[in-house]
């Protein structure tokens, strides 16, 4: 039985052994293609990292063109500013030069304004307030009779005499003419020229009755005709004065000048 047994055995020997090494194979083959599976996704790993890498580089590439692009941008910018500022400070300065100038320009043109109006209110009428009246005079007009009184109130008669005879001749129509003419009266009275002076005082009422200093004048008159000894003249002048201007200071004196005389 045990010869009968052997081949038998002998047999499922073989066959096992055949199995084995089928199955040997077969490990094999997968292997090989799971190591080609693996080389071609590393391979296809490596190609997709080798683009992205290439993309990357391009893009880091332009990145750096881009940058280089915006620093010389900046750079033309912050030129243009630095060239902008320079005019402006340029500007800046012609300005407040022009500023100056003109400044100066109208400084100048109101002195020569200013000189202008003293030339022109040298010769131009000024409004002039006397005795309770206003007038227009002209300056060489307004000097003359000015200097004429200055002369009489410094006591020095003849010349505010000669000043004042010359200014009437002058400016026959002028508002100062009724007060050179009582200043020349008072002027000749000072020179004890009597019978001028009377005519002066005379011819002074006779022009301007209303004037505030006419009952003076009339005063003045009587005065100057006493010393004339004309006594009856003074005394009708002297009643022409109360009789006109009672109420006038110069009437009260004018009464006691009376009395004298009677």
């Amino acid at each position: 039985m045990h010869a009968l047994l052997r081949p038998a055995l002998l047999s499922l020997a073989l066959g096992l052994a055949a199995g084995a090494g089928q199955a040997a194979l077969f490990d094999d083959d997968e292997a090989r293609k799971a190591i080609l599976e693996l080389r071609e996704r590393v391979r296809a790993g490596e190609e997709q990292s080798a683009a992205r890498t290439a993309e990357l580089a391009a893009a880091n590439a332009q990145l750096t063109e881009q940058l280089a692009a915006l620093r010389r941008s900046l750079l033309d910018l912050n030129n243009q500013i630095e060239a902008l500022r320079a005019e402006v400070a340029r500007l800046r300065g012609n300005d407040e030069q022009i500023v100056r100038e003109l400044a100066e320009l109208q400084r100048s043109q109101k002195d020569v304004s200013q000189a202008l109006d003293g030339r022109l209110a040298r010769f131009e009428p000024a409004k002039v307030t006397l005795d309770g009246r206003e007038f227009l005079a002209e300056p060489a007009e307004k000097a003359a009779y000015e200097e004429a009184i200055a002369a009489i109130r410094s006591g020095d008669f003849d010349k505010s005499a000669t000043q004042l005879t010359d200014f009437l001749r002058r400016y026959p129509q002028s508002g100062y003419a009724d007060s050179a003419r009582f200043w020349l009266g008072n002027a000749l009275y000072g020179k004890r020229q009597h019978k001028e002076a009377i005519a002066a005082f005379r011819s002074f009422v006779n022009a301007a009755p209303a004037h505030p200093r006419a009952p003076e004048a009339l005063l003045a008159l009587a005065n100057s005709q006493a010393e004339t000894k004309d006594t009856r003249g003074a005394r009708r002048t002297l009643e022409e004065l109360l009789k006109t201007y009672p109420a006038s200071e110069a009437a009260q004196a004018g009464k006691q000048r009376l009395a004298a005389l009677k």
